[in-house]
């Protein structure tokens, strides 16, 4: 995630100029050795250094000299890295090498000891990415073949759905070898994402196709009209979701473009695939649609619309009573900004539990300060000493001694302190890895280097970067949430020739988003800021289609009917086109929820999950009474509405 940040993010440039500095790293993962002797625990150091992929091993031994009883070194320092017998190692694992590594690691350590850390976060994500996604793919296909076996007239119609929808997939995988890289968030989502939300389009032709079909055309020229028919409706359907997903690749934060890009790439070979290969598909094999057809398993839903018009007032009065809060509460959520609290059944849950009980939490920050002013470097290890929370800081400084040039001494020594131009102090914190209290202690440490060195000292660890994190995807957001609106709203306006249609369409499904993201407020729970953020961007841009399918029969019917009839009418046709939809895509937020040991691909999955269900029941209750009490008000605001006059 870390590669995610903008160049100018000041961590990024701070570990740039570490790289270019010094040799160590900053200690990305700890271990917790039980029960061993100083001499132990310095001969494992040596073991754990031996690692492919590790590198900076810092224990007790760099803070203090060792060759003196440890009684009289500080016992604060002392207990930062070893207390009742038990050793906390710290040291950095390489960018690429995290996987390898903490397997290597695991197999040292064994099942009694303990190991924690971003760079083991990482690895733990990367493997699981895969075999994660297949595991939710392997519970999705059974259940979305079931839902397409119920919702159509054939057995066979449903692998024709998968088929074509299943080669773009498999296309858009293929394709990220010329990206060069991906993110494992997007590798987990991505996939599972495209194939819910483009879906719909297969669902539209061939629906099509079995209609003209039954009027007595030829395979060939059902298949013709059919293609003329739908493309409207799955170009608009495909246009709402593919600006959606462009405005991601707008994020600074650039896990947005990475995971944008791939959707935005999976919608496009989604619509050419059914607008391609899938007619082709159809028309080899159609022969076998009519063999496997069976009746109906689902009866038609009749007097659905009168029953809906019923609820027609207090489904107005409760969204407008519902709005403002949602959308005050959603703003004041609780966000995390990295992988957020492991759950202790895992292993690396169960191990960040160990260490917490016997150091307490223990949060490491790196700062680089100009080289060759000792006096001015005392002071501001002092001022960092006296800070709460800081238990302990290793300077030269403090470590050796401010009177004794490094020129005097070995590079070993020296080298982990001082580089040719930058002096490095190294900070133990008893603060979470992200969170308020740990916010404010680097605003306050940020603000105490800046009182002596201005903008050339730089702070830098994960912490930092979680910090940096939090203030670029900030920002984001407005930038994020308008654009798709805006780009959606162009697309309504254009597909309805109207001022009106795209207000309502947007504000029946902004409504759904806004009242999913506060559920989290009310329920006084952290949200992965990163699901917030992609969510209310995906949900807006895959749900719209249910508003778009319903409003788009509503003004056919419109022409033909009065209001009210036109409403009962296209709830009784659509109901269950929009229900099979919204089930799909629900289903693949929940499993990918239920599946996930990605905090921010399960925060994904949940919100989009029980979003695509607000969405449906927004698009059945909400939209049919907002249509039908600004009915006069959309007429003259629609270009050749052409509605029926009668009352």
């Amino acid at each position: 995630m870390v590669d995610y940040l903008p160049e100018d993010a000041r961590s990024t440039q701070a570990m740039e100029l570490m790289e270019q500095e010094f040799e160590g790293t900053v200690p990305n993962t700890s271990v917790m050795m039980k029960d061993v002797s100083i001499q132990e625990a310095l001969a494992f150091k040596e073991k754990l250094a031996a690692i492919d992929g590790v590198s900076g091993v810092m224990w007790l031994d760099d803070a203090i000299d060792i060759k003196t009883p440890i009684e009289m070194a500080d016992g604060d320092t002392v207990e930062s890295y070893y207390k009742d017998n038990n050793a906390l190692f710290s040291f950095h694992i390489a960018s690429g090498k995290e996987v390898e590594a903490t397997n290597a690691v695991y197999e040292l350590i064994g099942d009694e000891d303990a190991m924690a850390g971003e760079a083991l976060n990482t690895a733990t994500q990367q493997k699981m990415a895969v075999s994660e996604t297949m595991a939710a793919a392997a519970l999705l296909v059974p259940i979305i073949i079931i839902i397409l076996v119920i919702s159509t007239n054939s057995w066979i119609e449903p692998v024709f759905f998968l088929t074509a929808i299943g080669v773009s997939v498999l296309i858009n995988l293929g394709t990220n070898i010329f990206i060069g890289e991906i993110s494992f968030i997007t590798q987990s989502v991505a996939p599972i994402l495209q194939l819910a939300v483009s879906l719909d389009y297969a669902i539209f032709l061939l629906h099509s196709f079995s209609d003209y079909r039954g009027k007595g055309l030829g395979p060939k020229e059902a298949m013709h009209q059919a293609m003329k028919r739908s493309f409207p409706a799955i170009a608009a359907s495909a246009s709402t979701t593919f600006f959606g997903f462009i405005a991601l690749t707008f994020m600074n934060f650039e896990i947005g473009a990475d995971l944008g890009f791939n959707l935005v790439k999976g919608i496009l070979l989604s619509f050419i695939s059914v607008m391609v290969f899938l007619p082709a598909l159809t028309l080899m094999f159609y022969k076998w649609i009519d063999k496997t057809e069976h009746k109906p398993i689902i009866p038609a839903f009749k007097g659905v619309g009168r029953r809906v018009m019923k609820c027609k007032i207090p489904s107005l009065i409760l969204v407008f009573l519902l709005i403002v809060p949602a959308f005050l509460a959603q703003g004041q959520n609780n966000f995390t900004y990295g992988f957020g609290e492991q759950p202790e059944s895992t292993r690396v849950g169960s191990d960040i539990a160990k260490i917490n009980e016997e150091f307490g939490k223990n949060t490491q920050m790196v700062l680089l300060v100009p080289k060759g002013e000792p006096a001015k470097e005392v002071e501001l290890v002092h001022d960092l000493e006296g800070m709460d929370r800081v238990k302990s800081v290793l300077a030269y400084v403090n470590t050796v001694s401010p009177v004794i040039p490094p020129e005097y001494l070995d590079e070993s020594v020296t080298e982990q302190f001082y580089s040719e131009h930058y002096s490095r102090i190294i900070l133990q914190t008893d603060t979470e890895v992200e969170g308020d209290v740990t916010f404010g202690l680097i605003e306050d440490i940020q603000k105490t280097a800046a009182s002596y060195y201005g903008d050339e000292a730089y702070a830098l660890g994960e912490s930092v970067t979680l910090y940096d994190m939090k203030k670029t995807v900030q920002k984001d957001n407005t930038v994020v949430n308008m654009l798709t609106v805006i780009t959606i709203a162009i697309v309504l306006l254009v597909t309805f020739k109207s001022i009106s249609y795209p207000v309502v369409l947007l504000l029946t499904i902004q409504s759904a988003v806004w009242i999913n993201l506060a559920v989290p407020y009310f329920q006084n729970a952290s949200l992965v800021y990163i699901g917030y953020l992609i969510i209310s961007t995906v949900q807006l841009a895959a749900t719209v289609d249910y508003a778009i399918l319903l409003t788009e029969a509503y003004k056919e019917n419109r022409k033909a009917m009065p209001a009210r009839l036109a409403i009962k009418q296209t709830l009784d046709e659509k109901i269950f086109s929009i229900a099979v939809s919204a089930s799909i895509l629900s289903s693949v937020g929940f499993i990918l929820s239920a599946t996930s040991s990605n905090p921010i691909v399960g925060a994904i999955g949940l919100l989009l999950g029980r979003g695509a269900l607000l969405a449906f029941i927004m698009v059945v209750f909400f939209l049919p009474a907002i249509l039908l009490v600004f009915d006069k008000v959309i007429e003259k605001t629609t270009w050749k509405a052409n509605y029926n006059k009668e009352k």
